[in-house]
């Protein structure tokens, strides 16, 4: 009734009214379940039951599930999983669709549905057509025009055949019983078209019969495991017995960065094109490719592609600035005769190990469709050990006045990693690796050029796990500065780093020198704990997290007995990783996972804990040291006073500071100091300036004048 609306009665509710009213109702209630509706329009969806073709997919069921087991998914998951279940589970291929537009099922039936015949190719539809003209159920074939076996574009243009409806639908052919017979109205299922694209894009079997028809890598999204995924892999098992791929990924989904599927009904959506536009398309398919593994659901958020941008592509930009900075300045090319590694300074020595075991970590997991972890790994390279390491602690090296052996090793070093890590990252930022590497080398593409192989040789894992530690400790004593608000400019005197390990305290010992420029203290003693001149006192409490899911009811005894541990079994946990305890329940072991040791810090010095690695750092500051602390501050003040007012980097200046009784003794005591460092042809302590730029140092401030010499 058209003139019914939401708010009238329903034909369910009439029906039970009915059925109540002659006496044939039992019971009448509300039941709530699952009705599927439109994910448009969200009305609800009727389906009702037609007659339709199949495929006996169940007939070779067998041969799928054991296929299945040769392929190689990522997610393993998947497939023995959602992919491998659906096979277990198969039911035959529900092959025809009651549509217009796709491909014509290929049937053609009496109307009495006892003769048949399914047409392979256009050559035997002729001869078909040419039986029907002879019976006299057509005129004429109406593709007269078009050649059987010539495979031109002109030959198949639509003015000599279509073979879609309705054209198709016109064509009657005769049964071997002289009968007219009718196409099936009905079309192919599209995912039949999808499944068969191995054949199609071949045009097998009518062309290229020896060409590979098993793809080495497919990916698609994960809903598509009863769809793309099947059908590739239904075709090719009934027709050769084979896998249609060797390897594939299943893509998670995009939802929004609440987890939320995306809609534009929802406004959750995010236009691609826009961020494209707005952060570039390398930007983001790194962000997409390293914030998530493929087959994970991705919680996409603009503000993570920003921050990759922002982090990975413009810490490597900067690198390459300044490399390319200096480099034209020096006219360096790459075409130089190289200095053998083992000439070179220990930290290229360094990074070049590195810059190997990063060729072969990434090579493997490309190799195994792992590009999560690959991205992740070079951005850590460029971030932490290329950008934040290597380049910072030689920047004097490529400030120096001659391009003697130092220097060009230093340049081919830094040369050799960036156009390494332009090949690496070109299978997920391609135009940005590209770029980067003919800028670098001024050939052609990156992408005509061979992966990167792993120059055994010149892998040293000691000289890295020296590195390692020496980044460690410098993080660790940083991080100590910050909590005791001491500047790293300003230099301090000591630091302490007692160690069990005989292996880790040479390790130390050889990067020494190198913590202390770095974290700018006069001394740093490695020691073993036995002959620390500090003692340290450490706190040992249980993790409820491990113990609990090992020892649950012994929980209480446990943590009496932990908490009343001896330094020198504490010592015992973190050298031999475990400790047995004798309880009254029963001996159990202690694992080092099971605790967490930290130390106490003492008067004047703060202790920090990280992994098996304890550092004290004194935190008193002499009057001397204070001095230095003040000149390093004048000449990062200095510097940037240089940078703001345009001066070249080979400018020379002259600088007065009006005298101030903070820092007078200062700049006296570390004068040739300062002036070297800002390229001062002379440093002058006044009375008076002028017009000074004043520098703020907190507690007062520091007039200072600066001008070319």
């Amino acid at each position: 009734d058209k003139n019914l609306t939401d708010k009238d009665e329903t034909l369910d509710v009439a029906l039970c009214m009915m059925l109540k009213q002659q006496g044939l109702a039992f019971r009448i209630e509300k039941h709530v379940h699952n009705y599927p509706h439109c994910w448009r329009t969200d009305k609800p969806v009727l389906y009702y039951p037609l007659d339709s073709w199949f495929i006996r997919t169940t007939a070779v069921k067998d041969e799928m599930i054991e296929l299945n087991k040769t392929i190689n998914w990522k997610p393993e998951s998947t497939g023995t999983g959602r992919f491998g279940k659906w096979l277990e589970n198969l039911n035959d291929w529900n092959l025809s669709r009651s549509r217009y537009w796709g491909t014509p099922l290929p049937i053609w039936r009496t109307d009495d549905g006892q003769e048949e015949i399914c047409i392979g190719s256009i050559k035997e539809l002729f001869n078909e057509i040419e039986k029907s003209v002879a019976a006299g159920f057509m005129a004429e074939n109406p593709w007269k025009n078009f050649e059987v076996g010539n495979y031109s574009s002109e030959n198949y243009n639509p003015k000599n055949i279509d073979l879609h409806r309705p054209y198709v639908d016109n064509i009657v052919l005769v049964s071997p019983s002289g009968k007219p017979m009718k196409r099936e109205l009905d079309l192919i299922d599209v995912w039949f078209d999808s499944g068969a694209m191995p054949y199609a894009q071949i045009h097998y079997p009518f062309e290229n019969t020896d060409a590979d028809r098993t793809s080495d890598f497919i990916s698609e999204g994960v809903d598509q495991t009863r769809g793309w995924f099947f059908t590739l892999h239904a075709i090719h098992t009934m027709i050769e017995n084979n896998v249609a791929f060797k390897n594939v990924i299943s893509n998670g989904l995009v939802l929004d960065k609440n987890g939320n599927k995306m809609s534009k009904r929802l406004g959750n959506a995010v236009d691609p094109f826009e961020t494209i536009e707005k952060y570039g398309s390398d930007p983001l398919r790194w962000y997409m490719m390293t914030n998530a593994s493929p087959w994970d659901n991705l919680k996409f958020d603009v503000e993570g592609v920003e921050e990759v941008r922002r982090k990975f592509f413009g810490t490597l930009y900067n690198t390459y600035s300044f490399f390319a900075l200096y480099a034209n300045v020096d006219g360096f090319s790459g075409n130089e005769a190289q200095i053998n590694v083992a000439e070179r300074p220990e930290i290229d020595q360094w990074i070049l190990s590195l810059l190997n075991s990063l060729i072969k970590e990434v090579g493997e997991h490309y190799e195994n469709y792992e590009p999560t972890r690959a991205g992740r790994a070079i951005s850590d390279f460029v971030q932490e050990n290329l950008s934040n390491w290597y380049v910072r602690l030689n920047r004097k090296r490529f400030w120096g006045g001659t391009m003697d052996k130092d220097k060009l090793a230093a340049y081919q070093t830094l040369y050799e990693c960036l156009v390494t890590i332009s090949k690496l990252m070109a299978p997920i930022a391609p135009f940005y690796a590209d770029r980067l590497y003919c800028d670098l080398t001024g050939e052609g593409s990156v992408h005509l050029t061979d992966f990167p192989k792993c120059n055994e040789a010149l892998v040293s894992q000691n000289l890295e796990a020296c590195m390692q530690l020496a980044q460690q400790a410098t993080s660790m004593i940083l991080a100590l500065r910050k909590k005791a608000n001491k500047k790293v400019r300003q230099p301090l005197q000591k630091a302490v780093i007692p160690v069990s390990s005989e292996d880790v305290l040479k390790q130390l010992q050889h990067v020494a020198d190198l913590i202390k420029t770095e974290v700018n203290i006069k001394e740093l003693q490695v020691v073993t704990d036995e002959n620390s001149t500090i003692k340290l006192v450490k706190r040992i409490k249980p993790n409820f997290k491990t113990l609990g899911k090992k020892y649950g009811k012994q929980m209480k005894e446990i943590a009496a007995a932990v908490a009343g541990l001896a330094q020198e079994e504490i010592a015992t946990i973190e050298t031999q990783g475990s400790i047995l305890l004798a309880l009254a329940s029963g001996e159990v072991c202690i694992e080092i996972a099971d605790v967490e040791i930290a130390t106490e810090d003492m008067p004047g010095w703060l202790v920090a804990n990280e992994g098996n690695l304890t550092i004290a750092l004194d935190i008193e500051v002499s009057e001397a040291l204070r001095q230095e602390g003040v000149a390093r501050e004048l000449v990062n003040r200095i510097q940037n006073i240089r940078k703001t007012s345009g001066y070249e980097i080979t400018d020379k200046i002259s600088v007065n500071i009006e005298a101030r009784e903070e820092i007078t003794e200062a700049v006296e005591n570390h004068k040739d100091y300062i002036a070297s460092q800002v390229l001062a042809t002379s440093l002058c302590v006044v009375e008076k300036i002028d017009n000074p730029t004043p520098l703020d140092f907190e507690d007062f401030v520091v007039n200072i004048f600066i001008e070319k010499a």
